[in-house]
C-alpha cells in the first residue's frame, strides 16, 4: 500500500486565519510589558513562522526574550487558536477533505504528522473529522519537538510501506531527503519558494495532488 505523509498547516489548513490573531495577541502581551515596540503584523510577516515548532519560532524571533516569557507567549498563541476553533474560525483549504476522501477510497494509506501540540491536532482531529481519513496521527509535542525526519522513523516501524511527502516548508522537504523518498511542495502555503527547490513535485492547489499520485502510481487496485 503507498502511504503519503500529510504535513497540516499550510498543506491542508489554511491555519493563518487563526494564527494571525493568536500571534498578535502575543505580541501585544509583550508591547504592555514593555518588551516589544508597537507593530502591527501583516499576514507575510507572520506566516513565515508557520510550520515551526513553538519553541524553535520564539528562539528565532527573540531569541533574546526571557526563557519564561517565551513559554507565557506560546501558550498565549496556543490557547488563543483552540479557541477560535472551538468558535468554528479554522478553515481547511478548498478542496482538502475531498482529497483526502478521494486518496483514501484509492487504497492511500494517509499519515498526519504536524509540528504542533498534541491538543491542537486532537482538536482539529474533531473540528473536521479527521480520523475519518488518517491512519496515524503523530505531532512533534509528542516527541519532545524532535525534527520530523526522526519522527519519520517512528510512523515506519508503526505504519510499515512506502511513503511520498507533501508539504510547504522545508521540514517536510527534508523527511523525503532523508529517507530517499518522493516529495510533493506546496506552493500555496507559508514557505518561500526556495524552500521546495528539492521536492520532486510542486501544486498550487491542494487539488492537483490526486492527479499527480494517480499518474505516479496507475495500479489497478489503486485506481479502479
Amino acid at each position: 500500500m503507498k502511504g503519503i505523509i500529510f504535513d497540516y498547516d499550510g498543506t491542508l489548513h489554511e491555519s493563518i486565519r487563526i494564527y494571525a490573531p493568536a500571534f498578535q495577541r502575543a505580541y501585544e502581551f509583550l508591547v504592555q510589558r514593555g518588551l516589544a515596540p508597537e507593530k502591527e503584523w501583516n499576514y507575510s510577516e507572520i506566516g513565515r513562522w508557520l510550520g515551526y515548532t513553538s519553541k524553535d519560532m520564539w528562539n528565532a524571533f527573540m531569541p533574546g526574550l526571557d526563557e519564561e516569557l517565551k513559554q507565557r507567549c506560546s501558550t498565549i498563541i496556543g490557547q488563543t487558536m483552540l479557541e477560535f476553533t472551538g468558535q468554528g474560525k479554522a478553515q481547511l483549504y478548498d478542496g482538502s477533505l475531498e482529497t483526502l476522501e478521494t486518496l483514501k477510497n484509492r487504497g492511500h494509506k494517509l499519515i498526519f504528522l504536524s509540528n504542533c501540540k498534541t491538543q491542537y491536532m486532537e482538536a482539529h482531529k474533531r473540528e473536521f473529522g479527521l480520523d475519518r481519513y488518517f491512519e496515524g496521527f503523530y505531532c512533534t509535542h509528542q516527541y519532545n519537538f524532535a525534527p520530523k525526519h526522526e519522527i519519520f522513523s517512528h510512523i515506519l516501524a508503526q505504519h510499515p510501506g512506502t511513503y511520498t511527502v507533501i508539504g510547504d516548508r522545508f521540514q517536510d522537504i527534508e523527511i523525503a531527503q532523508r529517507h530517499g523518498l518522493v516529495s510533493i511542495g506546496c506552493t500555496y502555503g507559508y514557505g518561500e519558494l526556495d524552500e521546495l527547490r528539492n521536492a520532486d513535485f510542486r501544486i498550487s492547489d491542494i487539488r492537483e495532488l490526486s492527479d499527480i499520485l494517480k499518474s505516479r502510481y496507475p495500479l489497478q487496485h489503486l485506481y479502479p
